[in-house]
Formats: structure tokens, C-alpha cells, sequence
């Protein structure tokens, strides 16, 4: 997966790839030439005090010097260069495809591990491809170069290399071998230990509300625990390298020396060959250093790696047509027929046999307990998901066919958990219509009764919001997203349990002030309050994804037992909406 990674995202930078290599190999080329010129300084300038050998030799070294200097620093730049683009455009191509992704994909592979994905994991082969673009390539020229010149400097030399080199080399290998599960499960662990951070610092008031900070903290631990103790293994495998390379790197000088200053007593060599000789066996031994330092790197940017394909190569199982309709003949219509909906590899359907048409001006209010398929339904119309059976059709076209940015153009979703971003009251607003005017957004606050708390607010319209809408009450934050999608007059209102938070006279003024703008639109309430849907045109009772209700208010309480239920349930139980209850059913 890593090859195949690094071949698709460094196509487009093949040419500065091909840059870099051609200057790391002069750099390394004019680094291998060195000793050469030092062992002719030594044995034709110093030894026979020639000092025109001394200073033409040592003119060349002080060039190559410079040449080695400066095509390394441009090769670091460009290699720099390569690292960061293929990090901008795996990233890139990470977030179009999680922002394609609908609500099953998101949830199975889960929000905290695609963050780490994002970031993390695309850091870690980011890093691989930087350290690359040096050591990976000077690495092998090194290598190669550097035995060929050692054997010709001495040949009887070049037997050290026989023994130092594949001890290392086979010393490495086995190291990196034990790395590569080790760096699996670290990235693992680090998704998990992000999962948790994640859900303490969300539900932080939970936490405390119900003293449980000693278990969390516990919690924690244990997963900041498995995490460290991964990662001492880890580095502990990549420590041991070192050592283990400084000490065959220090052995291999000692035998070089010995046997060098052997060879030199009898007459077989000479000191500038031996100097020569030891430059070059460090030239290779730090070659193999440094090939060991990427080859340490890459089980942790192959498991990365695996992490990044698994989610390119997910698919989204809400797919755009090949040919999408991207005209339609109707106006804000609603259709289902005979819908289902079930989870992959679940027993039961969530939503089955559903069948309705709403038109325009026309409220159609959704009811039913917890579980049975409300929000389901909402989420089909709007193709955050798709029917598994039926059709879900909008303005005469099924979904499925119809151009994505056509489809939510028409419609204006009010989801469960109204999410508001960091930014301010108007950037919020602004979202489904940038181009919206100051009017214009003070309008839709009226509609949704948030005029007067928005004033209020420091800035007014510049009034700072935090993330998730976290410096608001859940009432603040519902009205604020209903005048999100007031704002942009859609064709099709979708309402998620969208007045749950609001207090008996805000549901009755908000829905009041409504009506007056959505006598053309196409209204869908999921609520729980009878007293929010009792005026709807129709109402739809689900119970465990079905149908068992569809009328009016004051049909289903003579035909529907499950909508009388709930009513009675409401009428016993909330004493706050019992006198508007009754005298809605009466």
C-alpha cells in the first residue's frame, strides 16, 4: 500500500523528484571524490613536499567541497518541496473523500480515527518521502560508489567491508522486522487514545455532573498507559540500532588501522590509500546509517499508509449518477413509495413500506417513540442516505438520479443536533446563502424568534459563536440553526426534532411566524410534542418503522391507538402543555 501511495500522489511532482535525484547525485559523486585527492595530497604533496601537488589537489577538494555544499542545500529545498505537496494533496484527497462520505462510512470507521488519519498518518509517510529525498537516495550511491573506489584504493583492504557490511545489514533487518507490528498497533492505540480525549472533553459536563472524573481519569490512563509502553518498545527497537552501527562502525576503523598499518610496514600501501581507505569505509558504513534510519521509518509510514488506502478506497454509499437529471419539472413535492431502510448486516429494517406525498404549502408532521425510524426518514429525503428499498422521490425525481447540488438546493435541513461553527452569528447564517443580505438574515431571526437574544449579543451579527455553538443554550443554538435554513428559502423544509428545546410560547410563535413564509414550501416536522404538529396537514405515526397512522390530528386520535397514546402519555405526564394539548384536541 505504501509503493502504491507514494506512486499515485508523486506523479505530479515526478519532475521534481527527478530534480532532486540528479542533485543528490552530483553531491554524493563529488563527495566520493574527496579522498581520492586526499590521499593524493598526502602521498605526492606531504610525503614528497611538492606543494604545487598540495595546492592544486587541495583547490580541487575546496571545489568539490563548494559543489557538494551547494547542490545539497538546493536538493533538501526541492526535496522539501516534494515531501510537502505530496502531504497537501494526500490530505486534500482524504478530505474530499470523507466529505463524500455519508453518515454509515463516517460512523464505521469513526470520526477520532479519521482525524488521526488526516494528520498523523499522512505526517508519518510525509516524513518518509522528506528524509527520502536525502538519505534514500544518497544512500545506495554511497554504497555502491564507496565499495568501488574503496577496492581500488586496496584491494586487501576492501575484506573488512565483506564482514562489516552484512552484519550490519542483517543486524537492521532483523530490527526492523520486529518494528513493523509494533508501529500497527502504536497507530492504533493512538486513534483509541484520541477516541477517548475526544468523547471526555465532549462530554465533559456529563462527567462531572455524575462525579465519575476519578473513572475517566482512569481511563485515560489505561489507554495513555498501552500507548506508552507501544511506543518505549518502539523506540527501543530504533534506539538499538545506533549502538549497534557506532559499534560495528568503531570495529571496522580498529580492523582498517590494524591491518592498513600491516600493510604499510611491508610496502603493500601507503598512508594516503589507508586514509583514503578508513574515509571511505565511513562514507559506506554511514550510508548503511542512514538507509537503516529510513528503513526505520517505513513500518510506521506502511501501517500510515494502510490506514490512508483503507479510506481512499472506501466508497460512499451515497453515489452521484453518471448522468444526473439536472432539471426538474415539479416544485416542492415529497414522494415516497413503498420505502425501507436496513443497516448492513442488520436483522430488522429500520424503516419498511413507507408510502407519502406532500406538495406545496403542505405541513406533513412525523410522530413516533425513540427508535422508530423518524430521523431515518428525514435523512432519506435529504440523501444523507439511500433507501434500500422503495423509491424517495423529490419534485417527481427519485434522489438517486438527481443532481446532488440540484437536490440540497431545494432543501433546507434543520438536523436533530443543531451544529452551529466557529465564526460569527452572521457567518452561521450565511452558510446556504452567501450572498445573503444584513435584512435578509434579520428576517429569518424574527421568523425564528432569535431577533432578541441576537441583539443582545455583543456584536450583534458580529457576535462571536464558538465551536459547536458551545457559548449558547440548546434553545439559542436550535432557533439560530432554523434561521440557517430559513435564510435560504428552500423549496423543502426538514425539521429533525427541531423545537425540542424551545419553551411552549417560542414552538407557538416560531411556527406561526412559519406558515407565513412557507405557504409555497414543503414542510416536514419530526417532533415529539403533539402541541408542535397538532395544525399539520398530515401526520405519519411510525412504530418500530412502520406505518401505523396517517391523517389528521383529530382522525388519529379516533383511528390511531398509538397516537392516542402518545397524547394521553403527553397530557398526563406534562402538565405544563396540558391546558394547550386540550384545547387543541377539543
Amino acid at each position: 500500500m505504501l509503493i502504491r501511495l507514494l506512486r499515485q500522489f508523486l506523479a505530479a511532482s515526478k519532475r521534481w523528484v527527478l530534480i532532486v535525484f540528479v542533485l543528490q547525485v552530483i553531491q554524493t559523486a563529488a563527495g566520493l571524490y574527496l579522498p581520492e585527492l586526499l590521499a593524493g595530497i598526502i602521498d605526492q604533496g606531504i610525503a614528497k613536499d611538492d606543494k604545487g601537488v598540495f595546492w592544486t589537489l587541495g583547490g580541487w577538494m575546496v571545489v568539490l567541497s563548494l559543489i557538494q555544499v551547494v547542490f545539497a542545500i538546493f536538493a533538501i529545498a526541492y526535496g522539501s518541496r516534494v515531501a510537502n505537496a505530496f502531504g497537501r494533496d494526500v490530505r486534500s484527497a482524504l478530505f474530499h473523500r470523507v466529505m463524500a462520505f455519508s453518515a454509515r462510512e463516517v460512523g464505521e470507521v469513526g470520526a477520532p480515527s479519521l482525524i488521526t488519519r488526516i494528520t498523523n498518518d499522512v505526517q508519518q509517510v510525509q516524513m518518509l518521502v522528506q528524509v527520502s529525498c536525502t538519505m534514500a537516495i544518497t544512500s545506495p550511491i554511497s554504497l555502491v560508489g564507496g565499495t568501488i573506489l574503496a577496492a581500488r584504493t586496496d584491494l586487501g583492504l576492501s575484506t573488512i567491508l565483506l564482514v562489516c557490511v552484512p552484519v550490519l545489514a542483517f543486524s537492521v533487518t532483523m530490527v526492523i522486522r520486529a518494528m513493523i507490528p509494533t508501529s500497527r498497533r502504536m497507530q492504533a492505540q493512538l486513534d483509541h487514545i484520541n477516541k477517548v480525549l475526544r468523547e471526555q472533553i465532549t462530554g465533559v459536563r456529563v462527567v462531572r455532573a455524575f462525579v465519575r472524573e476519578d473513572d475517566e481519569i482512569s481511563r485515560f490512563a489505561d489507554a495513555n498507559a498501552a500507548l506508552t509502553f507501544t511506543s518505549r518498545r518502539a523506540g527501543r527497537l530504533s534506539a538499538f540500532m545506533f549502538p549497534l552501527m557506532a559499534a560495528t562502525s568503531n570495529l571496522a576503523t580498529i580492523a582498517a588501522v590494524w591491518v592498513g598499518a600491516n600493510r604499510i610496514d611491508v610496502g603493500a600501501t601507503s598512508v594516503g590509500s589507508l586514509v583514503a581507505f578508513m574515509s571511505y569505509l565511513m562514507q559506506i558504513l554511514m550510508s548503511i546509517m542512514f538507509a537503516s534510519m529510513v528503513a526505520g521509518m517505513v513500518p510506521r509510514a506502511s501501517a500510515s499508509a494502510d490506514r490512508i488506502v483503507a479510506v481512499l478506497n472506501t466508497e460512499s454509499s451515497v453515489q452521484v449518477p453518471e448522468n444526473p437529471v439536472m432539471a426538474v419539472a415539479e416544485h416542492a413535492t415529497v414522494e415516497l413509495r413503498n420505502v425501507g431502510f436496513k443497516y448492513p448486516g442488520a436483522e430488522a429494517g429500520v424503516l419498511s413500506g413507507l408510502s407519502l406525498r406532500s406538495g406545496p404549502g403542505e405541513v406533513t408532521a412525523i410522530i413516533g417513540a425513540t427508535g422508530s425510524g423518524k430521523s431515518t426518514l428525514i435523512n432519506l429525503v435529504a440523501r444523507l442516505a439511500d433507501a434500500t428499498e422503495g423509491t424517495v422521490l423529490v419534485d417527481g425525481v427519485d434522489v438517486r438520479q438527481l443532481d446532488p447540488d440540484l437536490l440540497w438546493q431545494r432543501i433546507g435541513l434543520v438536523p436533530q443536533k443543531p451544529y452551529l461553527f466557529s465564526g460569527s452569528v452572521g457567518s452561521n447564517l450565511r452558510y446556504g446563502k452567501p450572498d445573503a443580505t444584513d435584512d435578509d438574515i434579520w428576517e429569518a431571526l424574527e421568523i425564528s424568534q432569535a431577533a432578541s437574544f441576537v441583539r443582545a449579543m455583543d456584536g450583534g451579527l458580529g457576535a462571536t459563536i464558538a465551536q459547536g455553538g458551545a457559548n449558547l443554550s440548546g434553545g439559542q443554538r436550535q432557533r439560530l440553526a432554523i434561521a440557517r435554513a430559513v435564510v435560504r428559502r428552500p423549496e423543502i423544509y426538514l425539521f429533525d426534532d427541531s423545537f425540542s428545546a424551545l419553551d411552549l410560547a417560542t414552538d407557538s410563535a416560531l411556527r406561526a411566524a412559519l406558515a407565513r413564509i412557507t405557504a409555497q414550501s414543503t414542510v416536514l416536522v419530526v417532533a415529539q410534542r403533539v402541541s408542535t404538529i397538532a395544525q399539520a396537514d398530515r401526520i405519519l405515526v411510525l412504530e418500530q418503522g412502520e406505518c401505523v397512522g396517517l391523517g389528521r390530528h383529530e382522525e388519529l386520535l379516533a383511528n390511531c391507538p398509538t397516537y392516542a397514546e402518545i397524547v394521553a402519555s403527553q397530557l398526563g405526564l406534562n402538565d405544563e402543555s396540558t391546558g394547550l394539548v386540550e384545547e387543541v384536541v377539543s
